[in-house]
């Protein structure tokens, strides 16, 4: 990965806004499936359309802002997406894509796993009463769709963003005027993108009906941080493009082939 710093990518920018909106287009069957039961006792006077058009209207300016920065502070600090980045300033690539995407969709597979058995044997939900109704379980459709909300969306906000920031502000910190970021800054931004990623899934927990307990919180945090961790070490050793093949494989594993 090229670790000069270049001029603003505008046609990447609006590349990954395009796929953004797209993404959260896509994830809405799949929300809407599972926020079923919290959706019954909203009494806000507004149509299913009108919510949908809202969340675009808010996610789509939000995400604007949020590229924005990721793209810039990446820049600083050698990161970034080097395939697409390449692509759309028409360079040279100077690195194989295949070995990458195929070692990417493995990481992301077995992650898929390991959560899964976390979730089985160490965080199961019925260790301590609660059952999760059946409308958390959408069809597998749903789940593939979805599946480029995690891939996409969510890399861009945790990785291309809050990482890459967390990184930057580590450097200017540590005075650090080097473009090679040091590896531990990069490990405590990592964790604590990774905590945030189990966090954010809280308001989805709750919406499912699950209480906020000790136990549910420290589920959430584990089961999606293990991966996060996963996705920001791709994300500095490989690129973005990379982190983004992983998480979209495992959410394959998680809500396509275990869609049940």
């Amino acid at each position: 990965m090229s670790l000069k710093i270049k001029n603003f990518n505008w046609k990447l920018f609006f590349l990954l806004w395009f796929m953004v909106t797209v993404s959260i287009v896509f994830v809405f069957p799949y929300t809407l499936t599972t926020q079923s039961e919290l959706m019954k006792h909203l009494e806000v006077p507004v149509t299913v359309g009108q919510i949908i058009a809202m969340q675009l209207l808010t996610n789509g300016l939000l995400f604007g802002l949020v590229i924005g920065i990721g793209l810039f502070t990446a820049n600083k600090i050698g990161l970034g997406l080097p395939f697409l980045d390449a692509i759309t300033r028409r360079e040279k690539i100077t690195k194989p894509f295949k070995p990458i995407a195929w070692f990417s969709i493995l990481i992301g597979i077995v992650f898929g796993f390991i959560i899964i058995g976390l979730d089985t044997w160490i965080f199961n939900l019925k260790k301590i009463g609660l059952v999760l109704p059946e409308t958390v379980h959408p069809p597998a459709w749903q789940g593939f769709l979805a599946s480029f909300y995690g891939g996409i969306t969510e890399e861009v906000l945790l990785r291309l963003f809050l990482l890459s920031l967390l990184v930057w502000i580590g450097n200017l910190m540590t005075k650090n005027k080097d473009l090679h970021p040091n590896i531990r800054i990069l490990w405590i931004a990592n964790i604590i993108a990774a905590v945030i990623f189990g966090l954010g899934h809280l308001p989805a927990t709750k919406g499912m009906g699950l209480p906020l307990n000790s136990f549910v919180i420290t589920r959430a945090i584990v089961l999606n941080g293990v991966a996060g961790l996963a996705f920001g070490w791709l994300y500095w050793t490989r690129g973005l493009e990379s982190s983004m093949i992983a998480h979209f494989s495992a959410d394959i594993v998680l809500h396509v082939l275990f869609a049940f």
